[in-house]
């Protein structure tokens, strides 16, 4: 087999720049298909390959009152303050029942079929098990599907960071006059990074209250969502090669979150993207301490050295 070596260190930020690359780059890039180290395995204790991921589409707004920090004793209960108007918009943006109030955003978005169900439901997940190892005193999310089945199959719209106003030690008694907030939306097959903005900052701008200004400012790397054909002969490969690594069936799962690569190759390599990665999904990703079991290094290169081995022997 021949293969082709491609490192990219933007994908925490949407791969903004990897577009551009490949579309240049092209022809040095064909292949029949993509081997990612990406995606991650969805718990330790059982392999498992991931065949579909949300896209993602992210932007930050700011809300601006007057012109400066004002006192709030001399101007309280005269002019708005951003703070208090900026969380009023945010609570807006979900309905009680914990789906997306903004108009159209599930246009185009279906429900998991049937067969969908009934696969998510046959593997083993615990709600409770889910819940106290994230540390969450309970479990929420758009009613009417399990915890599973919004985490891969139903787009989401997420609040990432609230801030604004007096923020050190002690009191400082002001009315702000600007505060930010940073929304990131995970997007499922059937909607498009760019539609999904536009209804977002229609939703902003329409509900923003009297006495202040909004800007919304996207971020570069939106992506869409991503799935593989399960009956494509890559996946068999690494679940072959999986199943000679830990002595059992892998099973085929989705993943929640995004990884724009793959929908860069598709659209303009036309090739689809395996993801056979040896991270699992309680190393903490994102957050201070991270971590990376060793056990799953050395499993991951006698895997791969497995797969290509088997790639390369005759059909």
């Amino acid at each position: 087999i021949n293969l082709k070596l491609l490192l990219e260190g933007e994908e925490e930020i949407g791969s903004a720049h990897l577009g551009e690359f490949v579309e240049q780059h092209a022809e040095m890039l064909a292949a029949d298909y993509a081997l990612s180290a990406d995606g991650a395995m969805w718990r330790s204790s059982e392999p498992s390959i991931t065949i579909g991921s949300r896209g993602i589409v992210d932007l930050e707004l700011e809300m601006r009152g007057p012109k400066g920090d004002l006192h709030s004793g001399r101007h309280g209960g005269a002019v708005q303050n951003p703070l208090h108007a900026l969380a009023t918009l945010m609570a807006g943006l979900h309905r009680d029942d914990g789906s997306v109030a903004v108009e159209g955003f599930y246009d185009g978005v279906q429900d998991p079929s049937a067969s969908e169900r009934r696969q998510v439901a046959a593997l083993s997940f615990s709600d409770e098990v889910y819940r106290e190892a994230v540390g969450a005193p309970a479990l929420f999310g758009e009613a009417g599907f399990s915890t599973l089945e919004r985490q891969w199959y139903r787009p989401t719209l997420e609040i990432n960071g609230l801030y604004g106003g007096y923020q050190g030690p002690g009191s400082k008694t002001v009315i702000p006059s600007v505060a930010h907030a940073k929304i990131s939306c995970r997007l499922v097959p059937g909607q498009q990074p760019a539609d999904v903005l536009r209804k977002v900052t229609r939703h902003i701008e329409a509900h923003t209250p009297l006495g202040v200004t909004v800007q919304v400012t996207p971020h570069a790397g939106g992506a869409p969502a991503y799935r593989l054909d399960a009956a494509h002969p890559g996946l068999r490969i690494a679940q072959d090669a999986l199943r000679r690594r830990y002595e059992q069936d892998p099973v085929t799962v989705l993943m929640g979150g995004t990884l724009p690569v793959s929908d860069i190759f598709k659209r303009v390599l036309g090739i689809d993207t395996i993801f056979f990665s040896f991270s699992t999904a309680d190393e903490d990703f994102h957050a201070p301490n991270e971590f990376f079991r060793l056990s799953r290094l050395w499993d991951g290169l006698a895997a791969w050295a497995d797969y290509f081995r088997t790639a390369g022997e005759p059909a």
